[in-house]
Formats: structure tokens, C-alpha cells, sequence
């Protein structure tokens, strides 16, 4: 995959969070938005987000780091560190 500028890659982490909780459709998000808190997202819903993430960008966040990623923005800097 080519490299994303970091706001493409923004709006793709974004819309993935639509696509795994629809029931956030319509509620701005940012990289401000503190997924746990903002979105009551829970440990589960953040699995499938990373999951999807990983599989659509074909790139791996060590579970390790999971728990550092509080953010959307922390998302977004995890996956864009990684893009070659």
C-alpha cells in the first residue's frame, strides 16, 4: 500500500471506527476524541478497530502498545509510525 498522508489516514481510522460502532454515525470524532470516554467504546470494540486497522493497512501494532492508544490521535501516530 502506498503511503497515506496523515490525513487520509485520519479520515480511514475514522471511518473505520464508523464501520465497527454505527452507532457512533454522525458523532464527530477527531484526534482529540479519547476513544474509551468520548465514544464508550470498550476493550472489545478497540480489538476490532485495531484488528481492521492492521488488516486493511497491513500493518502490526504490538499488543504490548495497545493499551498506550487512548486517543484517536495515539491511533493514528501508531499506524502512520509505521508506514513506510
Amino acid at each position: 500500500m502506498a503511503k497515506m498522508t496523515r490525513d487520509e489516514l485520519v479520515q480511514e481510522i475514522i471511518q473505520t471506527v464508523y464501520d465497527c460502532a454505527p452507532e457512533l454515525e454522525g458523532v464527530e470524532l477527531s484526534e482529540e476524541t479519547v476513544i474509551n470516554t468520548d465514544t464508550n467504546i470498550d476493550s472489545m470494540g478497540m480489538t476490532l478497530i485495531i484488528c481492521r486497522l492492521e488488516a486493511n493497512l497491513d500493518i502490526n501494532i504490538p499488543h504490548k502498545e495497545w493499551d498506550t492508544l487512548l486517543t484517536l490521535g495515539d491511533v493514528v501516530n501508531a499506524f502512520y509510525s509505521r508506514m513506510e
